[in-house]
C-alpha cells in the first residue's frame, strides 16, 4: 500500500502590520483519525476544557469560545503578547493535550483571522451550531462540550 501524500504545512505568519494581540482568530484543530468519537467522551471532554480555563487564567490565549466535536475542535481566540507565536501556543496545547489524554492530532490547525466585515457573532453561531448541523443535539443549549470566557 503506498503512503499517502503528505499536504503542506499551512502558512500561520501574522503579515507585520498587523497587530495579533487585538485580532480573533477562528481555529479547527482536527484529530488525526476523523469520523471518531475521541475529544467528547467525558473523561476527556473535561480535561481539554480544564486545559482552556487555564490558559485563559495564564494570559496564554483568551478563549472567547471553544468548542469540542467528536473528532475536531473549534475556536474563537485572541492571543495576548506572550513572546510566543500563535503557531507555538496552538502546538504546545496540543502537545499537553496528546501526553495528558493521548489525543492524535493531525499535524497542523486551521486558522482565519476575523476581519472587519466579520462579525463574533456570526462566527459563534456557526460554530455553536456544529452539533446541531451534524445531528448531534436539537439546539446548541443542549451541547456540553463547550467552554465560554467571560461575557
Amino acid at each position: 500500500m503506498p503512503d499517502s501524500p503528505r499536504r503542506r504545512s499551512l502558512p500561520h505568519d501574522v503579515p507585520s502590520w498587523i497587530d495579533s494581540t487585538r485580532e480573533i482568530y477562528f481555529l479547527t484543530v482536527c484529530c488525526r483519525r476523523r469520523g471518531q468519537e475521541i475529544l467528547t467522551r467525558p473523561a476527556i471532554s473535561a480535561g481539554l476544557l480544564e486545559t482552556v480555563a487555564t490558559r485563559n487564567a495564564r494570559h496564554v490565549w483568551y478563549a472567547h469560545l471553544f468548542l469540542l466535536m467528536p473528532d475536531h475542535v473549534h475556536a474563537l481566540v485572541r492571543f495576548p503578547e506572550a513572546g510566543q507565536t500563535i503557531r507555538t501556543r496552538v502546538a504546545k496545547w496540543k502537545e499537553w493535550t496528546s501526553k495528558c489524554h493521548g489525543i492524535e492530532w493531525q499535524r497542523d490547525y486551521f486558522e482565519h483571522r476575523l476581519r472587519r466585515e466579520e462579525s463574533l457573532r456570526d462566527k459563534a453561531d456557526y460554530i455553536l451550531n456544529n452539533p446541531v448541523r451534524r445531528g448531534l443535539v436539537q439546539s446548541p443549549e443542549h451541547w456540553p462540550h463547550v467552554f465560554f470566557g467571560d461575557r
